[in-house]
């Protein structure tokens, strides 16, 4: 049997408590990159479907679970001796918990000199909301992507998951790479202190620089075309339960190759839609012309007449395009089956990049809450099972 390779984050060791989506997915990252992650949790934490390979599995993946009671001194105690023990310690609550732990930059350094701590609060840990609560849709509101997640004229719309939370759980990610990187240069660890809200803004786009620059508000495109002049543009109704596809057409040659395409249609030939600006005016009823032909087809029908012909379409997908039938992420192995420790097996989603000597993987399924206290107490506190026994039928442990 081939040993598994090196990976780049091997012998870092992570004390994480993170909980929801956006400390999670920076803890996840590590350590797919080989990060041994530890994850402080309550009895009460918050499970979001299977924790082997649901929402919340895949979110811990290849993590340690461990359940430390931080209201009682003892567990307390428990925790300040594991820091002692590792390279990064990171949280996702807001400004004030950490401190109220005594956990904060200044009394971690005591515990652990050279550590690395990241705060991923949801404003930082200065300014006039730093002691704010937030969660990703909240964030995206304040940002300003629900006024721009909507067609002119309509009331605002959200994303269909927490965009900002995977953008700060990324972003945070990084800033960890970049001390971990400094800390093996100088010898010196640091604090870093990540604003969630700042790391969506960061990310907000023209439509935050135009108003910086400019003074002058975006509105938001919907389905137009934000690079050039396009009609027909946007996504059409096909046949099958709440299925689409996208079709840009951006010049006459495209043009004339859809209306080929589709036939040569009577209304394709009226003057309102002879040429691209007549088209812009007209988009509306054009939309409609449209969607009354894909309706009949399948997306992928849709897709492959039109790109066949040279005219820009994809089908939108559903979950059940990308996780069954998607031949890029199946031919890249995408989807990676991993055993848990009752024999079953789960899918779940892989590293969506390749590293030629140091490749990053999944190398286990979500924790089960509380799966690994005993282990961690032993092996890196060096408990016996006598004492690990008193502090579960306490309840500082489980």
């Amino acid at each position: 049997m081939s040993a598994r390779p090196v990976r780049p984050l091997d012998g870092v060791r992570v004390l994480d408590f993170t909980w929801v989506v956006a400390g999670p997915a920076t803890t996840r990252l590590l350590a797919d990159l080989g990060a041994e992650v530890i994850k402080i949790e309550r009895r009460d934490s918050l499970d979001l479907g299977d924790r082997r390979g649901g929402f919340t599995g895949a979110l811990n993946r290849g993590k340690l679970g461990t359940v430390i009671n931080l209201a009682d001194p003892r567990g307390l105690e428990l925790v300040r001796r594991l820091i002692a023990h590792v390279d990064v310690v990171i949280d996702n609550f807001s400004a004030r918990v950490m401190p109220n732990w005594g956990l904060d930059y200044d009394g971690l350094r005591v515990l652990k000199n050279d550590i690395i701590a990241i705060s991923m609060s949801g404003f930082g840990q200065t300014g006039p909301r730093k002691d704010y609560v937030s969660y990703g849709p909240t964030l995206q509101a304040l940002v300003g992507f629900t006024l721009l997640m909507r067609n002119p004229g309509r009331e605002p719309a959200g994303f269909g998951f927490s965009y900002s939370d995977l953008v700060s759980g990324y972003t945070a990610a990084l800033a960890v790479l970049a001390a971990l990187w400094h800390r093996r240069r100088t010898g010196r660890g640091q604090m870093i202190d990540l604003s969630q809200y700042e790391a969506s803004c960061a990310v907000f786009g023209p439509a935050l620089l135009d108003f910086a620059a400019n003074r002058r508000p975006i509105e938001p495109a919907g389905n137009a075309s934000q690079e050039a002049p396009a009609a027909p543009h946007g996504v059409y109704r096909c046949r099958g339960e709440d299925r689409w596809c996208a079709i840009a057409v951006f010049d006459e040659d495209e043009w004339q190759r859809l209306v080929s395409t589709i036939g040569t249609p009577a209304w394709a030939l009226e003057p309102r839609f002879a040429s691209l600006s007549d088209r812009l005016r007209n988009r509306d009823a054009l939309d409609l012309f449209i969607e009354a032909w894909t309706r009949e087809r399948t997306p992928e029908q849709v897709a492959e007449q039109l790109q066949s012909a040279r005219v820009r379409a994809g089908a939108v997908a559903d979950a059940e395009d990308l996780c069954v039938h998607d031949p890029q992420l199946a031919a890249r192995g995408y989807w990676v089956r991993v055993k848990t420790p009752e024999g079953d097996e789960v899918i779940l989603d892989g590293v969506p990049y390749l590293l030629t000597h140091t490749p990053a993987f999944v190398s286990g399924p979500g924790p089960l809450l509380g799966e690994h206290t005993a282990e961690i107490l032993q092996r890196v506190l060096g408990l016996g099972d006598t004492e690990i026994a008193a502090l579960r039928a306490d309840q500082v442990i489980a």
